[in-house]
């Protein structure tokens, strides 16, 4: 019986819905809420909708989703409220700016029904409702922003609506989850000044970058100029180190191999037929002297005894004589006696 009850109130609803006058209903209440059914004692509540309920005219309970019973003729299903998320476009419309600049704008409003009461009896026209707050919600947020700031603060703007959006709508029980301006538009000439800003701003940053290539430029050849001329300068110090280095080196020796030299001369001389070998040396290096006159100069100054090689030999050997006497002789080191015989020596005297 009771299935058969069921089946009977499925048929009326569907013919309910397909014949129920909707003269109550208007555009923007079937957005929020289908057509409303009639009493059939046992109806069948959709997921995600709520049914609001009257008893003789007042409020009496909001229908679960599932099977639910009513009484005939004193309950009337008043409301339907979906409590899914809803998309409402906002229409088009004008604002002014903060900077005095008049802009077309439009956008999309997302919101949820949370309490159904407050919904049905809180206000009269929801969907109507909630687009004229978001309308006059935008204009009164854009006149604190300027141009520029409308389109780099788009985020903060939608923010701001939300927010002012939901603490007008409590009383409703809608809330508002977001907000986002969909199209910006700017009168023909503000578009064109627009522009022409962003060209000139992309001119300038295209000289001062070009202007900074340039200084670097400057820059880099400056410093490789200076870093060249620093490492020639040391390449010359270390080159003139190492020349004075080796000239010094040079000198010393050669002076080493000039003492050496007049070492082995002075011991040679202090030997048998020292003096011979002198003169011989002598003689050669007069030999050898004349053969090399008026090879560099034209002007030659000769002595009058320039073939009496025997006579200059003898000369050069006296004045070598002469300068070996005067320079002073070294006295000759006399051995040390040593320890054995300094002890032996007492000894023999206290013999004699």
């Amino acid at each position: 019986m009771l299935r058969s009850l069921c089946r009977t109130g499925g048929l009326i609803l569907q013919q309910t819905q397909r014949t129920a006058p909707r003269l109550w209903v208007t555009p923007a209440q079937q957005r929020w809420a289908s057509s409303l059914p009639m009493n059939t004692v046992v109806l069948f509540v959709p997921q995600q909708e709520a049914w609001v309920v009257e008893r003789m005219g007042r409020f009496h309970r909001i229908l679960e989703p599932g099977l639910n019973f009513l009484i005939p003729l004193l309950d009337r299903i008043r409301y339907v409220q979906s409590l899914k998320e809803i998309v409402i476009d906002v229409p088009e419309q004008s604002a002014v700016s903060l900077d005095n600049v008049t802009l077309q704008i439009d956008g999309v409003l997302y919101l949820r029904i949370l309490d159904p009461f407050k919904a049905s009896y809180g206000v009269e026209e929801p969907e109507y409702a909630v687009t004229q707050l978001a309308q006059t919600t935008m204009r009164s947020e854009l006149g604190k922003l300027t141009l520029d700031k409308v389109f780099r603060e788009r985020e903060s703007l939608n923010s701001n609506i939300v927010h002012s959006i939901n603490q007008a709508s409590d009383e409703w029980g809608i809330r508002c989850l977001r907000y986002e301006i969909k199209d910006i538009h700017v009168p023909p000439r503000v578009k064109e000044s627009m522009q022409m800003q962003v060209e000139a701003e992309r001119k300038k940053r295209a000289t001062v970058l070009e202007s900074e290539g340039t200084r670097e430029a400057a820059i880099n050849v400056a410093e490789g100029r200076k870093q060249a001329q620093i490492l020639a300068s040391e390449g010359q110090k270390a080159e003139q180190i190492n020349k004075a280095a080796g000239e010094a080196q040079a000198v010393l020796v050669k002076a080493e191999a000039k003492a050496k030299a007049i070492t082995l001369l002075s011991d040679a001389l202090t030997q048998q037929n020292g003096n011979a070998a002198a003169s011989l040396t002598v003689a050669e290096q007069y030999v050898s002297a004349f053969s090399n006159l008026a090879k560099e100069s034209n002007t030659i100054l000769l002595p009058s005894n320039t073939g009496d090689i025997s006579g200059m030999v003898s000369q050069a050997m006296t004045i070598y004589s002469t300068l070996a006497k005067a320079s002073p002789k070294a006295p000759p080191e006399e051995p040390q006696p040593s320890s054995e015989e300094v002890r032996t020596e007492p000894e023999e005297q206290r013999n004699h």
